[in-house]
């Protein structure tokens, strides 16, 4: 049996990046990984560019059930201290949108820059290879079973993310090993998702498939509520678009989300004005120039207001319930594309069981969780990553220093 001072389970983003700290501070590091093709997640980001972080990436970013969980890692690794990394390996990047960051070229630059971290490191690869059983000595030895035969370690890190995108290796090992060593588990659901519709509910909007226009669009109530000014895209079976994919995290099955077609005016007001003035242009036309025509046309019918029909012949109230509609859009989704189409998963590993300090399980010592296996969930726009980057350092030196002091 070969035998290792830390094992790694996850050749993801937060794996490749713990594998390496480890292995760089002296530590004796095996990763292990069941996919044949490295980092997928990591290559597919950003439409193949890799939006890697986000330089507004902080606490109140995040969502989790222990939202300050997160604040420590964060704070001792930030998008700056990542930054420094590209830049030591050459790889140049753009801001692209609020504080996004892509690479300039592939995102093939991310994983060869980890692979060559993890060589630094001489981190020890065990890919493809699956892990079929993981036991616990006394002596607080990690025995694990694999496909490639049976390896030991002083220290586990499990970083095989969520259940997102299965047809990339998603998997749920990390839950099942987080419940065989009595660790609780927050419900996973699909985040960052597209939301659908019945056909019934959504027949007078599916002909509005690839119609997009920026929205403000919100769910939930108090503390779990969310806000965001955001693209929308109409698809044929509900909503997608960067606004309704950060809502999704907020959503609740059952719950309504309440979008805002024109942010920043008073439709309302703004029609009942145009009508005192004595505005004798069709309704259709004058929505046309606040809203893409195809998705003015087909609220007008929706609403039973022809398009036709000129703003001086229509009356106040219909103006205004109009104008309200718009300002206020209530509808209830049934439900979200699934795993399939989410980018992250919601929930996880419970983080009231884990040190925010070393990510090292308070059940068993040696044991640490990381990236998405963990009830930690960022926005779109690079957060999900700079978790990643920052979950991995903190347990890869911490599970160095206690490799050492035990």
């Amino acid at each position: 049996m070969e035998s290792f001072d830390i094992a790694v389970i996850g050749a993801g983003a937060a794996g490749m990046m713990c594998a390496a700290v480890a292995g760089q501070r002296g530590a004796r590091v095996v990763l292990i990984d069941h996919s044949p093709r490295l980092a997928e997640k990591i290559r597919i980001s950003g439409g193949g560019r890799c939006n890697f972080t986000n330089l507004q990436a902080g606490p109140v970013n995040f969502l989790s059930a222990n939202p300050h969980f997160c604040r420590s890692a964060l704070a001792r690794y930030t998008p700056r201290d990542f930054l420094a990394l590209l830049k030591s390996h050459r790889i140049s990047w753009h801001e692209k949108h609020r504080g996004q960051l892509f690479c300039d070229h592939s995102s093939e630059s991310i994983i060869d820059m980890l692979k060559a971290e993890c060589e630094t490191g001489r981190v020890a690869w065990r890919r493809p290879v699956t892990v079929q059983a993981v036991r616990r000595s006394e002596a607080g030895v990690f025995a694990l079973e694999t496909s490639g035969g049976e390896l030991a370690a002083r220290a586990l890190i499990i970083a095989t993310g969520g259940l997102s995108i299965p047809k990339i290796g998603a998997t749920d090992f990390a839950y099942r090993l987080g419940k065989q060593f009595g660790h609780k588990l927050v419900d996973t659901r699909p985040a960052l998702v597209p939301l659908t519709f019945t056909s019934e509910e959504w027949a007078p909007f599916s002909a509005l498939a690839g119609v997009s226009l920026e929205v403000e669009v919100s769910a939930g109530a108090k503390r779990a509520q969310g806000s965001f000014v955001e693209d929308l895209l109409f698809t044929h079976r509900g909503l997608s678009g960067p606004g309704v994919l950060q809502i999704s995290s907020y959503w609740q099955s059952g719950e309504p989300i309440v979008i805002d077609l024109l942010p920043g005016r008073d439709a309302a007001v703004e029609l009942l004005e145009a009508k005192a003035d004595g505005n004798k242009r069709q309704i259709g036309n004058l929505l046309g120039q606040w809203l893409p025509a195809r998705l003015a046309h087909a609220w007008l019918d929706t609403h039973d207001v022809s398009a036709e029909a000129r703003l001086t012949d229509l009356s106040d109230k219909s103006l205004r319930r109009l104008g309200e509609a718009f300002s206020r859009w209530v509808l209830t989704p049934s439900g979200t594309e699934g795993y399939r189409k989410a980018e992250v998963t919601k929930g996880g590993v419970d983080t009231r069981e884990l040190s925010s300090t070393t990510m090292m399980s308070a059940r068993v010592p040696g044991l640490y969780f990381i990236g998405e296996a963990v009830d930690v969930t960022g926005w779109l726009g690079g957060y999900n990553f700079q978790w990643a980057w920052a979950s991995g350092v903190a347990a890869g030196e911490a599970a160095v220093e206690y490799t050492r002091n035990t």
